[in-house]
């Protein structure tokens, strides 16, 4: 298939350098509503605050949905790239800037090889994938009364693997997840007299290393789970005991029971150790939430299918389970269609494979959310935009 440089290219710098957050993406969504005019789709603006939704018909046939998220992360840029970041404290550390760049070049695509497929494509810009709450405000604010109900929803992860290279997996393919703010009380006082206080640090400390036993020996072996605190603030000077701590935990879990099992557990120790402490009643607080990411195994054997046909068998791999979240299945399930979605590699291949070897890949191959975090534009661009014409035109009569 055609490379899709320089215009697709040109496009992901100017994403890169001009990251927005989540429901301000105003620019990005202003660039790819002014693309799909360009290209000859019915554009609705402002669908769930700041998403795009362009619709084109060719005929009769099945109704495809590709999705792509628009908002980037207040990370600090350390890639060192000429298009690196503009905006102090914003980057784009989880590839949203490949997605949107990526799904503007698919429907230029489509529209332009109409006579090669019938049905009808939806191309959907979608906000705050990040806050976990993008797609059902689009959701609420009525995308499938705007636009045909989808047949299938399909979307693509940039990610560091070896970029070009493809994949989707069958069934749980993307942790669901939970953000969880907790803040414990204690009763401050100076730091030289620690008995008249109640000591809210020890207290968060505490619940910090009883947090880590939930998956050393609540969670059964065969399955997959994480629990990490991210955030821990408290205090203000070397000699003062303060009267409050605050923690901030991210969840992952592939099933609801889990999931529940382990809220259920945090919420035990938390409110365990601080009656250990002669503390009050801690205040837990959930915050974004998602569900996991079931791929159809019917659609997504159909879709690895196509991508093996039309870039050979090495090409595709099985990713597994990824720790990962992601809310493109609420666009799925409001729909009462099938989901596939699938990883698309990113990483230089040759330092991938050179960082495998040495058995480095986590120090030397940066991760989504690392400020370090590059995909290389090509090949990752122009498979990224194949991928999305490929998935599609399976799907389209």
């Amino acid at each position: 298939m055609a490379d899709v440089s320089p215009p697709i290219a040109e496009l992901y710098r100017d994403l890169h350098r001009h990251p927005e957050l989540a429901f301000r993406e105003t620019r990005t969504a202003d660039i790819a509503a002014g693309r799909l005019r360009a290209a000859g789709y019915d554009v609705i603006e402002r669908t769930g605050r700041t998403g795009v939704v362009g619709v084109i018909r060719n005929g009769e046939g099945p109704t495809v949905l590709l999705r792509a998220d628009m908002d980037a992360l207040p990370v600090n840029e350390d890639t060192g790239l000429e298009y690196a970041s503009a905006v102090d404290g914003v980057m784009h550390a989880c590839g949203h800037d490949v997605h949107v760049a990526c799904l503007v070049g698919a429907a230029e695509r489509l529209a332009e090889t109409g006579g090669e497929w019938e049905g009808t494509v939806i191309a959907l810009f979608q906000p705050a994938e990040e806050a976990g709450n993008g797609a059902q405000a689009m959701i609420d604010d009525g995308l499938y009364a705007k636009v045909p109900v989808p047949d299938v929803v399909l979307g693509q992860h940039v990610g560091p693997a070896p970029a070009g290279l493809l994949g989707a997996h069958p069934g749980p393919a993307f942790a669901g997840a939970n953000s969880i703010d907790i803040t414990v009380y204690g009763r401050g006082g100076h730091g030289s007299r620690p008995e008249t206080t109640v000591d809210p640090i020890v207290l968060a400390a505490a619940i910090v290393l009883r947090l880590q036993t939930i998956v050393a020996r609540e969670v059964a072996p065969q399955e997959t789970a994480v629990v990490t605190v991210g955030r821990i603030v408290a205090g203000t000077k070397n000699n003062i005991i303060p009267d409050t701590a605050n923690l901030g935990l991210t969840v992952r879990a592939f099933t609801e029971p889990g999931r529940l099992r382990i809220l259920a557990a945090i919420e035990r120790i938390v409110r365990g150790e601080a009656s250990a402490s002669g503390a009050p009643e801690p205040h837990i607080h959930y915050a974004e939430s998602f569900p996991v990411l079931e791929n159809d195994a019917r659609g997504t054997e159909r879709t690895n299918e196509a991508f093996r046909a039309a870039f050979g068998v090495d090409s595709v791999l099985d990713p597994g389970e990824v720790s990962g979240s992601e809310d493109v299945g609420l666009l799925a399930t409001a729909a009462g269609a099938p989901l596939v979605y699938w990883i698309l590699g990113g990483a230089d291949s040759a330092s991938y494979l050179a960082a495998a070897a040495a058995g480095t890949l986590d120090r030397d191959v940066p991760s989504n959310h690392s400020p370090h975090f590059a995909p290389v534009i090509e090949p990752t661009l122009t498979r990224g935009v194949d991928a999305l014409v490929t998935a599609a035109r399976a799907w389209l009569a």
